[in-house]
């Protein structure tokens, strides 16, 4: 089934924005506590089941299999996916503006 759209959750979206950069899963788990400044630790468990999902709806692939590592790439439905995402986010967050004005009389 490939990915319909709609709100990724916070796993989808750090996992499909590190692999903007090819990696494997534990490069993954590293590079998702920088990008996000150690706000998110990805386990191994949360991050193989995303992985699963994100090939099954062709947001990923497969670019290496070395037998002791599998190195993941975003597709280009990804990409578009995770464009579409960060601009609903981006959005949410504009117009948040209002709590930060003070102004609660939306």
């Amino acid at each position: 089934m490939k990915y319909t759209g709609g709100p990724m959750t916070e796993a989808m979206y750090y996992v499909l924005l590190t692999l903007m950069n090819p990696s494997h899963g534990y490069g993954l788990m590293q590079a998702i506590t920088k990008v996000s400044n150690g706000r998110v630790n990805m386990g191994p468990g949360t991050l193989y089941g995303v992985l699963a999902r994100m090939q099954k709806d062709e947001l990923i692939e497969l670019a290496d299999d070395d037998g002791r590592r599998k190195t993941y790439v975003i597709t280009v439905d990804g990409e578009l996916a995770l464009r579409q995402e960060y601009q609903r986010l981006a959005a949410m967050l504009e117009d948040g503006a209002l709590l930060r004005e003070g102004d609660g009389d939306a």
